[in-house]
């Protein structure tokens, strides 16, 4: 087990981002379309994030033309090539799923100042 340890503490980002849930952020990731790779912003707000360490991901939500998109990103992936915060939401939940049912200015969170 402390060997598994070693290896996954040496694929960690040196400088992970500092984002919670409820935040609005902007994700720049790597996309590959043959032998091209180009980087697409992601934008939305955090509703989940999970696990830890070498595992964590976290859930971005936005709506585009009246239909909700959720992704789930690796937080140490190299295809995340950085993460935006745009500005920082005031929640009392760990996971927002409940945004999933709400609609218009319903769906916004609150700014923390």
């Amino acid at each position: 087990m402390n060997q598994l340890e070693l290896i996954s503490n040496g694929s960690l980002k040196a400088e992970a981002p500092k984002f919670e849930v409820g935040d609005q952020v902007k994700v720049h990731c790597r996309i590959k379309e043959g032998d091209k790779q180009r980087i697409q912003i992601f934008e939305g707000t955090v509703i989940a994030k999970r696990h830890g360490g070498v595992a964590e991901t976290f859930t971005v939500r936005r709506v585009a033309y009246g239909c909700g998109i959720e992704r789930v990103f690796p937080l140490h992936s190299p295809n995340v090539e950085k993460v935006e915060v745009v500005r920082m939401g005031k929640v009392r939940r760990s996971k927002l799923y409940y945004l999933r049912d709400r609609v218009g200015k319903a769906a916004k969170v609150k700014e923390r100042l």
